[in-house]
């Protein structure tokens, strides 16, 4: 039992990931109606910005701060993440909205692109992460049953990063700003609102988040250029299941593929367990095509 407990603890961690790399996604869809198949290589990019600050610290600071690498980490996988996107955006995903077929096509082979880089800059083989000090060990709950700080911390960091998005989205001007442009673009458009730069910078914030799940994934395993890869299935599933640009939705969609994940990889095995999600996946949008959460808005239902 403890051991069932403890691959459920790790599930809601790794949903943790999940919901904080499909957020960003989920919004500059439903905002753009954009299917960015490059949103796993900004995950990448995150990764990659931890183990560049990690090294920096470890070769020209004290030894005596290093463990504090990872609050610097964390903002810098955020903007440089946002970078790349904020470029990808004004460079090539402007040019392709309402043309889903083509915006899969060009994001795609983006991703190529930014995976060769990452080989050219960085080595095709995967690199380590060192964990600062403090998140090593474990919090003793029950005789035989530990959970990681690390994991502990990661959950602590999306719920954080969270919050900050409720108040961004419901209760600031520039998330009623992006929420009037997803549910009516031309009406938010007549009242005054650049629609474009709205589109920019949500991309940007939106790839930010999926650079700060690539920072909190390097305390989980190794990190390479095709990193974002193995996450970009899931991170689609979360936002199909839990309703294009719903905040609750990708909540709800993060935890149920994750610990649902677990769960049937712990009963049956890796391969089986996922076909199984797939399957309990695609029968759920059967019964509810717009997924758990929808966003009503004549606009959408046109």
């Amino acid at each position: 039992m403890n051991t069932y407990f403890l691959q459920v603890f790790n599930g809601i961690s790794v949903s943790s990931i999940f919901m904080l790399a499909a957020l960003g996604l989920a919004v500059t869809f439903g905002l753009m109606k954009i299917i960015n198949m490059a949103h796993g290589e900004f995950i990448m990019i995150g990764a990659y910005a931890a183990y560049i600050i990690q090294n920096i610290f470890s070769r020209y600071l004290p030894a005596s701060i290093f463990d504090l690498y990872f609050f610097v980490a964390i903002p810098a996988s955020f903007f440089l993440a946002g970078i790349f996107g904020w470029v990808l955006e004004k460079l090539i995903i402007r040019h392709l909205y309402g043309r889903a077929l083509d915006s899969i096509l060009a994001t795609w082979g983006v991703s190529l692109v930014l995976q060769q880089l990452a080989r050219s800059i960085f080595g095709a083989p995967n690199v380590d992460v060192k964990s600062p000090n403090w998140l090593n060990g474990a919090l003793l709950v029950l005789p035989g049953l530990q959970l990681p700080y690390k994991r502990l911390f990661i959950m602590l960091l999306v719920i954080a990063c969270m919050t900050a998005i409720y108040f961004l989205m419901y209760r600031s001007n520039c998330g009623r700003k992006i929420r009037a442009v997803m549910q009516n673009r031309a009406m938010a458009a007549s009242l005054g609102i650049n629609t474009r730069e709205i589109d920019a910078c949500t991309f940007a914030f939106g790839s930010g988040l999926a650079g700060i799940a690539g920072c909190a994934l390097t305390l989980l395993g190794s990190i390479g250029p095709t990193l974002g890869t193995n996450y970009i299935v899931d991170t689609f599933m979360v936002v199909v299941l839990g309703g294009v640009g719903s905040l609750w939705g990708t909540i709800a969609g993060g935890f149920l593929i994750g610990t649902g994940n677990t769960t049937l990889e712990f009963l049956t095995n890796a391969t089986l367990g996922k076909v199984l999600v797939f399957t309990l996946v695609i029968l759920f949008l059967q019964w509810r095509p717009k997924g758990l959460f929808t966003i009503n808005s004549r606009s959408l239902d046109e």
